[in-house]
């Protein structure tokens, strides 16, 4: 089980999954990144699953040519930070260097992407855990932890504990995105809930919310589209 591949121009990427309850083999591409998943039930090879995916490659290409949105991170592409759309481009030194239009990274370019995906998550953890902690001071209480993920699901959750979680992918969205999410989840810290008392909270904190989780809603999947790691 695991990564897979269908040989050409380019070459498909494969991820094999056995699944106990599939009654027949199975491909699903994501519309959020373009991965493709073949599902196998628990007594078919790999061989045969592999078999199937060769059957339908004409099938698989043609749709992967069509999706739009998915972004691979390197060498000469672009990525959103803070909401600006920076350039990455090859340089010297030992660490990534930022200006308004460009991020220059250093080193090998074939690791490029996977670079600026581990600065964007140190960028998030410093920005979200500033924004959580002035926020929590804001309205009279301390959380627990911070945790990063890379989510599809939600922006952000509080649990009963006191834990807070947020998608690192935060940090490409303009700044006052991850304002509202940070405002939204140390909220919860008040209102574990969404009722009226929990949106006073929010607006208490963070009046102009209504404005931002509209640009969630709207753009907030583009975010997903950047892809950093094959």
């Amino acid at each position: 089980m695991g990564p897979h591949s269908l040989p050409g121009n380019p070459p498909i990427a494969i991820t094999l999954r056995r699944s106990t309850r599939a009654r027949r083999i199975s491909l699903r591409i994501s519309r959020v990144d373009g991965r493709v998943t073949l599902t196998i039930p628990k007594k078919v090879s790999e061989a045969e699953g592999m078999a199937f995916a060769r059957e339908r490659e004409e099938w698989l290409r043609g749709h992967l040519s069509e999706m739009s949105g998915v972004n691979v991170v390197g060498i000469g592409s672009k990525v959103p930070v803070r909401g600006i759309l920076r350039e990455v481009t090859a340089g010297q030194g030992r660490s990534i260097a930022m200006n308004d239009s460009q991020l220059i990274v250093p080193g090998d370019p074939a690791r490029a992407g996977v670079r600026v995906q581990a600065m964007l998550k140190t960028m998030a953890r410093d920005a979200l855990a500033e924004a959580s902690d002035r926020y929590a001071a804001k309205v009279g209480k301390q959380y627990n932890k911070i945790t990063l993920r890379d989510t599809r699901s939600r922006w952000g959750s509080c649990t009963s504990r006191k834990d807070l979680m947020y998608s690192w992918r935060l940090i490409m969205a303009p700044a006052e995105v991850l304002e509202y999410v940070a405002a939204h989840e140390v909220a919860h810290l008040v209102e574990m809930n969404h009722s009226d008392a929990f949106w006073n909270v929010v607006e208490g904190i963070y009046p102009d919310y209504r404005k931002v989780r509209h640009w969630l809603r709207v753009n907030g999947q583009d975010l997903h589209s950047y892809r950093f790691t094959d």
